[in-house]
């Protein structure tokens, strides 16, 4: 009897010991947000940030809070039990949804918004959303037209990272996918457009 006991302990040990450990890809998603973002500004592309001495955009370190850092530590690994698998996905976004998404941003950009980056108006926020900082500087005729392009586009904005999240079987992702695409964002506002830093507007 004592001895058939021991079969479903071995078992449950045998199940602790394969698990699987899914973190956000952070490279990934920086690599996936440049493509998109770069796609819809369109034009030309700044130069790509330097990489460090220790290799690629994996090596790079990003500051991180204690929940994030905590969330990162395989304990199952540190009292000894090893990972099936150590997930690192990709970053998808090429569904459907998320296309469509960028295909408005990408025409709204190049017919309405670029114009107002160029004179100065508009801006991205410290979120990556656009923000109106200067309307003296649209035309008397086109602000209306303009204010309502930036309403649309941080709608789409928002929907998109929602959809990103989602299609790559990750919901909880999104605030994630936010920060890494509103950092994008200004890394690829052209020169003389404007961004928040620190509180304050800066111009490239």
């Amino acid at each position: 009897m004592r001895r058939w006991m021991g079969v479903p302990v071995a078992a449950v040990m045998v199940t602790a010991c394969v698990t699987i450990n899914v973190y956000f890809p952070a490279a990934e998603a920086k690599e996936a947000a440049r493509r998109f973002v770069e796609d819809v500004i369109g034009d030309e592309a700044p130069p790509p940030a330097p990489e460090d001495g220790n290799g690629g955009p994996s090596a790079m370190l990003e500051p991180v809070s204690l929940r994030e850092l905590a969330s990162r530590v395989d304990l199952y690994a540190l009292v000894g039990i090893g990972s099936a698998h150590a997930q690192s996905p990709d970053i998808n976004i090429k569904t459907p949804a998320i296309q469509a998404i960028q295909a408005r941003m990408s025409a709204r950009f190049d017919s309405t918004l670029r114009a107002g980056f160029d004179a100065g108006a508009l801006g991205f926020a410290g979120d990556g959303t656009i923000v109106v900082r200067d309307a003296s500087k649209l035309p008397l005729k086109d602000r209306v037209k303009i204010q309502q392009a930036v309403a649309d586009d941080n709608r789409d904005r928002k929907a998109v990272y929602r959809e990103i999240a989602v299609a790559n079987g990750h919901p909880e992702w999104e605030g994630q996918i936010r920060e890494v695409f509103a950092r994008q964002w200004i890394a690829s506002a052209r020169s003389g457009w404007w961004y928040q830093s620190g509180g304050s507007w800066k111009q490239k």
